[in-house]
């Protein structure tokens, strides 16, 4: 009877631990995933607003009051100033101050009388190239955050990387302690027709930091998108066509985003040669772990006739290995002659082709999808 009572307290006991550690298991997980979360970057996915102006020959008054997602305590200031310094941290721009993706030019002056925001966005500078012709076709999306789903555009500025806009925008129904809990984003896309627009470079200022005694006029450094920051890959391209023999070697990675709780990953690269949109044959180099800067000097080499060299492409996905569940996609580039995922792999593409038995060696900045 004793040892009856024995075995069914231990079952008892090992099945309170099995469940113990499952719920710690899970509670891993949760946080792994809870660490890569991006909480100050806007969705671009949203449904656009019903005041997108792009394309319009005329900017007009726009009603924001009734469309904010978080509406502020006008009557409490004590609270206005909580609101406005938790939102002040939460937009603080940690990115590489290094990374020059141009200026823009804006001013913001306040109507008392009509509680009434008006900015004006003036012009860009030094913007990059996004486009093949060495060019841009440039405009900026307007947010008063953190009401993401109502935005406003300016039209487009077809190839050029100074744009002058000159549009004037107006924000009724602000009073002034409400506008003071506002962060304005100001983020610049290059307007591509086949595809989904490329992002330039984004500013956030939070409004509790803007003296509206007066007008006032910035200049403000852009900086890329937080969630666009993937990480950069140094690859090369060599093509012989006497032998039909494609050559990509991945020579390192800098700079990757961190996919671990440890603010670390465990990356390696996954390589897929397409023909279309049909996948061929499939590389991938050794797991480098606990490192955002991986060097791992692999080459591959494919068989490809010359009269479909410029018909095919590599598909080059740097991803974070993970012992427990799913692998991720850190970031990713294509590399091809014709519809490239970007102008920079589309050019190395190109150099290769006119360069035949040379290496072709350049840096791609990492895509997040």
């Amino acid at each position: 009877m004793a040892s009856i009572i024995l075995i069914a307290c231990l079952a008892i006991l090992g099945l309170i631990i099995a469940i113990a550690l499952f719920l710690a298991g899970g509670y891993l997980w949760w946080r792994h995933k809870r660490s890569q979360l991006q909480f100050i970057e806007p969705n671009e996915d949203e449904e656009s607003s019903s005041y997108s102006l792009r394309g319009g020959s005329v900017t007009t008054p726009t009603k924001a009051s009734n469309t904010s997602a978080l509406a502020a305590n006008d009557g409490t200031s004590k609270d206005s100033a909580n609101k406005s310094i938790s939102m002040t941290d939460m937009y603080l721009d940690s990115n590489d101050p290094s990374e020059n993706v141009g200026q823009i030019h804006f001013s913001l002056e306040y109507d008392f009388q009509n509680t009434t925001l008006i900015l004006k966005v003036l012009q860009g500078k030094e913007l990059p190239a996004k486009d093949l012709s060495g060019t841009s076709d440039p405009y900026v999306r307007v947010t008063l955050l953190p009401d993401k789903k109502h935005r406003l555009e300016t039209k487009i500025k077809r190839r050029t990387l100074n744009p002058r806009w000159n549009e004037t925008f107006y924000f009724e129904g602000f009073p002034i302690q409400k506008l003071q809990s506002r962060v304005l984003h100001l983020h610049v896309f290059d307007y591509d027709r086949f595809s989904r627009d490329d992002s330039i470079g984004e500013v956030f200022l939070p409004l509790c930091q803007v003296d509206f005694a007066g007008k006032q006029s910035f200049w403000k450094a852009l900086k890329p998108p937080a969630k666009d920051k993937c990480g950069e890959l140094l690859s090369s391209l060599c093509y012989h066509p006497s032998n039909s023999i494609l050559t990509l070697t991945l020579i390192k990675a800098r700079n990757l985003k961190a996919k671990d709780i440890n603010g670390k990953s465990d990356p390696y690269v996954k390589v897929w040669l397409q023909f279309g949109d049909k996948r061929v044959e499939k590389r991938k180099t050794p797991i480098f772990t606990c490192t955002l800067n991986p060097v791992f000097n692999e080459s591959f080499s494919f068989n490809v006739p010359w009269e479909k060299i410029r018909e095919c492409s590599l598909d080059v996905m740097v991803m974070d290995f993970d012992n427990i569940g799913r692998n991720e996609l850190i970031g990713r580039i294509l590399l091809a002659g014709k519809n490239g995922s970007g102008a920079s792999e589309t050019k190395h593409w190109q150099d290769m082709i006119s360069k035949p038995k040379q290496t072709v060696v350049q840096w791609h900045r990492l895509k997040p999808e």
